[in-house]
């Protein structure tokens, strides 16, 4: 069995963090974004497995849509992040089970049992053995069942820079590691933050107040809530988050269809940065030994 690599981001400690931001829209965005994913109305009567459950939002959107919900994850604090979320919004809620394990460990996801929907978004490539973890996971889902991937796309040469950013991360002490975020970030949304200083500046001109472009781009980007989730923290995730494997969408697609899965959906970043969302649903035929990833 492979093993996670000492190097690690602090996946769980960023979670914690992003709880302060959780409210009742977000959780509703989450809900909404796991009917859309699966084309479902309600999860009523099925089984839903979140492996690598994080900050368990996921978990608790599946189990407030009626699924039966086993949440976890390797990171301690991620498990005590989706247990604080448990004791929260279902505290004597018993079809909510939540435990620590690795997504890398056979015998451990055996001892689960299957599910009709195994959700794994934006995990196993931070595993250090991604093939590995992708081949395992397709065992826990049912015959005629459903598995989310979400993993980050293969960008060549970018790639390998991101990786070398990240073991930096991983290595500065903080408030260096929080600069380097904060760097990046300015990067990333340079043009933005460009056009927002052009407009203070015009109203300074004009004699108005300044700051009110500035708290408009402020109030816009923590109020994103794609899937729920907070721009701040899935930068300080994208830009730490170590160990980081990456894949073509095609080598993903056949590496899942050739242990007897068919593709259902699929959302790719448009060959950027970022990751490519995959939803198969395992045929009704055993599933092969776990192949040998090539590329």
């Amino acid at each position: 069995m492979a093993q996670y690599p000492e190097l690690r981001f602090a996946f769980g400690k960023n979670w914690l963090a992003f709880l302060a931001q959780l409210d009742d829209q977000r959780i509703a965005d989450a809900e909404a974004s796991i009917r859309q994913l699966f084309e479902v109305d309600q999860l009523q009567g099925r089984r839903f497995l979140d492996a690598g459950c994080g900050s368990g939002l996921f978990s608790l959107a599946a189990r407030r849509l009626g699924a039966t919900v086993v949440s976890f994850d390797y990171d301690p604090e991620s498990v005590a992040c989706t247990q604080e979320l448990k004791r929260r919004y279902a505290p004597d809620d018993d079809g909510w089970t939540i435990g620590r394990g690795s997504v890398l460990d056979r015998d451990f996801l055996v001892s689960l049992g299957q599910f009709d929907f195994v959700y794994s978004w934006g995990v196993l490539h931070h595993t250090g053995a991604m093939w590995e973890a992708i081949g395992q996971i397709r065992s826990n889902v049912a015959n005629g069942g459903y598995l989310c991937l979400s993993i980050y796309n293969d960008q060549g040469r970018s790639s390998e820079r991101w990786s070398k950013i990240k073991r930096l991360y991983c290595r500065l002490p903080w408030p260096f590691n929080t600069g380097l975020v904060v760097t990046i970030g300015v990067g990333l949304w340079g043009l933005r933050m460009a056009s927002v200083a052009c407009a203070m500046l015009l109203r300074i001109v004009t004699l108005r107040n300044p700051f009110a472009p500035l708290i408009n781009w402020i109030r816009e980007q923590t109020q994103r809530r794609a899937r729920g989730m907070h721009p701040w923290y899935d930068l300080v995730d994208w830009v730490g988050g170590w160990p980081f494997e990456v894949a073509k969408p095609g080598e993903v697609f056949r590496y899942v269809r050739d242990g007897g899965f068919v593709l259902t959906h699929l959302a790719t970043c448009g060959g950027g940065w970022g990751c490519n969302e995959f939803v198969f649903q395992r045929q009704d035929q055993p599933i092969l030994e776990t192949p040998r990833h090539t590329n």
